[in-house]
């Protein structure tokens, strides 16, 4: 009985509190990513993050003395069923929330919780990731970002790349080598920094989407208190691993977010027609829609099974690069099936209306998510050894 007067309050609540124009479907351009650089698209959107930071239902499973909502496993699931009843957009989203502060809540100092994990909940600081160097991408034990010891501080030198809005972000989670002569594992830190530290620079990538998510990151004689240390010195290697798993399961499960939806059987049967039995016109295409719309259903369910297994207090582990490598390859063939369902349509690149090229834009930028993150390969591998326990 105490869930469902949970739920009753919940769903009074979002009804009070969630405005209209908060319940509208969501493009990548609409999402609410916070910090200091951040500019709200509308006044609704900026009132429905101060609502729900205010609540601590940015991060409702946080503890509240971090500025989360301490809701249960259950209450959780109740939040999200109610948030989606009303098609309400998530409030706020940002790699603070899927994986740095993950990482603080295991490995963080209390002085570190108290002071981050509260600004990350409110929007107030945004966040990006340090990892890959153009000569460590898999192999991401063999960075050579070094930070050299210089008594009350760590200076940083070297570069990263595929550094996710690195230009955008206020600051950065990084992992250098403060440990040159301990094997690469074990010589590397996980160090928090401010980007407009003195000796930061970025560059944007441009893909062939025409878009530049990515960017490289360079860091010359960067000084880093030792205090944005977490964990242990040569700890960040069992850090950066605890995080891997979150950040998988936030690719794996996050395309709802970044990639416009649509309903792709419609689209077909607007741009194709129908035959004399009223089906899809084009026996081929309907035969991989079909296969498709089942294996979404079955992905959406084994979603829901493993928030169920998290909220009852389990870690993913290994398990993330299960997500990670379904949840991707999906999202490739949902956006292929996109723009083979709208026909030539679908094709444009540019034009008069405001979505005109996004279905071929997104098809480009979908071919990363198999890469980002740990590649499929990469994934099929940790499985093999992780999951089933294969022979190496």
């Amino acid at each position: 009985m105490e869930i469902d007067t949970f739920r009753s309050e919940t769903r009074a609540w979002l009804e009070a509190n969630c405005p209209a124009d908060m319940r509208t479907p969501m493009g990548e351009d609409d999402i609410c990513w916070g910090g200091r650089k951040f500019v709200f698209r509308s006044p609704a959107q900026k009132q429905w993050l101060e609502v729900m930071a205010a609540k601590g239902w940015t991060v409702p499973a946080w503890p509240k003395a971090y500025g989360g909502g301490g809701l249960s496993g259950d209450e959780q699931k109740v939040l999200t069923e109610e948030m989606q009843r009303i098609n309400a957009r998530p409030p706020l989203q940002s790699f603070g929330i899927w994986m740095l502060g993950p990482a603080l809540l295991q490995f963080g100092s209390e002085e570190q919780k108290r002071h981050y994990l509260p600004q990350i909940a409110r929007g107030e600081i945004r966040w990006c990731q340090g990892y890959s160097e153009p000569g460590a991408g898999s192999d991401l034990a063999g960075l050579q970002t070094k930070g050299v010891d210089t008594g009350d501080h760590f200076e940083v030198t070297g570069q990263k790349i595929w550094t996710s809005y690195a230009d955008k972000a206020d600051w950065i989670f990084c992992l250098v080598r403060t440990e040159p002569d301990e094997k690469k594992h074990t010589g590397i830190s996980f160090l928090l920094f401010d980007m407009d530290s003195a000796g930061v620079s970025t560059k944007p990538i441009k893909l062939i989407s025409g878009a530049s998510p990515f960017c490289e990151t360079f860091f010359d004689a960067v000084k880093v208190p030792k205090d944005q240390i977490v964990g242990a010195r040569g700890q960040g290697w069992t850090i950066a691993k605890y995080l891997l798993t979150h950040e998988r399961e936030m690719i794996g499960a996050a395309d709802s977010a970044l990639f416009a939806k649509s309903d792709i059987a419609a689209d077909a049967m607007s741009a194709i027609g129908l035959d004399d039995t009223g089906r899809l016109d084009d026996p081929m295409l309907r035969a991989e829609l079909g296969q498709f719309l089942v294996d979404e259903i079955c992905f959406d369910t084994h979603l829901d099974m493993t928030g169920t297994y998290m909220r009852a207090g389990h870690e993913l582990g290994a398990r993330s690069a299960e997500l990670k490598y379904l949840g991707t390859e999906l999202n490739k063939r949902r956006q292929s099936l996109r723009v083979a369902a709208g026909g030539s349509d679908d094709l444009v690149w540019e034009g008069a209306a405001n979505d005109a090229g996004q279905a071929a834009k997104d098809w480009l930028r979908s071919k990363a998510n198999s890469i980002e993150g740990g590649t499929s390969e990469v994934m099929l591998s940790i499985l093999s050894k992780a999951v089933l326990k294969l022979p190496g």
